[in-house]
């Protein structure tokens, strides 16, 4: 597997446009388009949340069709959440247009929103935005990578992710983007992610590697405990690679998949490390635990406790608030055997060992956490299995952002 630039245009036969529709904001581009001329199958993961978004529900139901998927349209601005059946017209809307000028079944057009909750989207904007997306649709890496900016809210920095890898004695192309800063918590994969390959498999395959792979990729990341409305990961394969189709798990769905984690990791990881305010990437990683399922829980515990948040934010070694998150997250161990270290670009240092703190060094602790990427790491001494979740350091900007975020 080999990492490459670019992103959802990566793959063979996709294109990729975005435009300035005006939906809320001004002077920057809030709609984004992504196509395949050839017909894809699809697979999606969706919020948990009950308050599901119109677009959510719409590509709900073109997942579960079976219905070859050509597009993608995305909007940033309003989320049409809250929307009632405006807001679901305003779906069908947006593929219908898709239909009218690329000539592809409108019932093979998802749709994503992201912003906003609880105003209605306007249609004739969205119908402008796709006849304008239409006619510049490309396959350039700058065409993928203007996509991905289009998508973004509060979010500070683009993501996108490429690679490559063997399938059938075939070079295969795996790209994506996604978008997320803010209402990041581990229930789903809370963001929005397009996923485009040129792979050739069965769709129930696909479906099944993509539910696999969030559980240790998206769902294991947390910047302010909120579950979106509009969670929404897509994944459109073409075939053309040219590979013999993939209907079993044999090696090349193996290569497939660990393909598809190193994407998701990477987007996922970009997201924790932008989070609304953020100034770190907050890492725990939990090793030794009695099951695959107390390491997650441990590891969302840690990264998931504002106090936890805030010691990283302030640089303080302050394991005790570490430890009480473990405690209270549901998973049962015993705090004797555990040992919990710090850990980042300047060094490692140990502050508590089978359930006595040490004495440590305050000054290395302090350089330890002002890098730009923190790793708290827990030996548990009760297993075998291991997780790492991802998350930020809670800051003043986090709350000067979401104070006015409707203004």
């Amino acid at each position: 597997m080999n990492m490459i630039k670019g992103g959802v245009t990566a793959a063979q036969g996709f294109k990729a446009a975005s435009c300035e529709a005006n939906i809320k904001y001004k002077n920057r581009t809030d709609m984004a388009m992504v196509f395949s001329e050839a017909p894809c199958v699809s697979a999606g993961t969706f919020t948990s949340n009950v308050v599901k978004a119109a677009c959510v529900q719409w590509d709900q139901k073109v997942v579960a069709s079976n219905a070859p998927v050509h597009a993608v349209v995305i909007n940033s601005g309003i989320a049409n959440a809250c929307t009632g059946k405006e807001g679901f017209d305003a779906c069908e809307a947006t593929a219908k247009a898709v239909e009218a000028m690329l000539n592809v079944p409108y019932a093979g057009v998802a749709v994503a929103s992201t912003g906003v909750i609880g105003m209605q989207l306007p249609v004739e904007k969205l119908e402008n935005g796709v006849r304008m997306m239409a006619g510049t649709l490309s396959d350039t890496i700058e065409a993928g990578t203007d996509a991905s900016h289009a998508i973004m809210t509060t979010d500070t920095v683009n993501k996108e992710y490429a690679v490559t890898f063997e399938a059938g004695g075939k070079t295969v192309t795996l790209g994506g983007m996604s978008k997320g800063s803010g209402m990041i918590h581990p229930n789903m994969c809370t963001m929005l992610g397009f996923l485009t390959t040129d792979l050739n498999i069965e769709k129930q395959l696909l479906q099944e590697a993509l539910s696999a792979v969030i559980k240790d990729t998206f769902n294991m990341i947390t910047v302010d405990g909120d579950t979106s409305t509009n969670d929404t990961l897509l994944l459109l394969a073409n075939g053309l690679a040219g590979n013999e189709k993939i209907t079993k798990k044999n090696e090349d769905y193996a290569a497939f998949y660990t393909a598809l984690d190193c994407v998701c990791r990477y987007l996922a990881r970009r997201m924790a490390s932008d989070g609304e305010g953020a100034t770190k990437l907050f890492e725990a990683k939990v090793v030794n635990a009695k099951t695959k399922e107390d390491a997650r829980t441990l590891a969302r515990a840690i990264v998931g406790s504002n106090l936890s948040k805030a010691a990283i934010y302030g640089c303080d070694a302050n394991f005790g608030r570490f430890l009480c998150a473990m405690g209270y997250s549901g998973s049962l161990f015993d705090q004797n055997d555990v040992e919990l270290f710090f850990e980042s670009k300047a060094g490692r240092l140990e502050v508590f060992d089978h359930g006595v703190p040490l004495d440590f060094d305050e000054e290395f602790a302090v350089r330890i956490m002002k890098e730009s990427e923190v790793t708290v790491f827990v030996d548990m001494h009760e297993g075998n299995e291991e997780a790492a979740a991802w998350g930020c350091d809670l800051t003043y900007d986090y709350v000067k952002i979401n104070a006015d975020y409707r203004s």
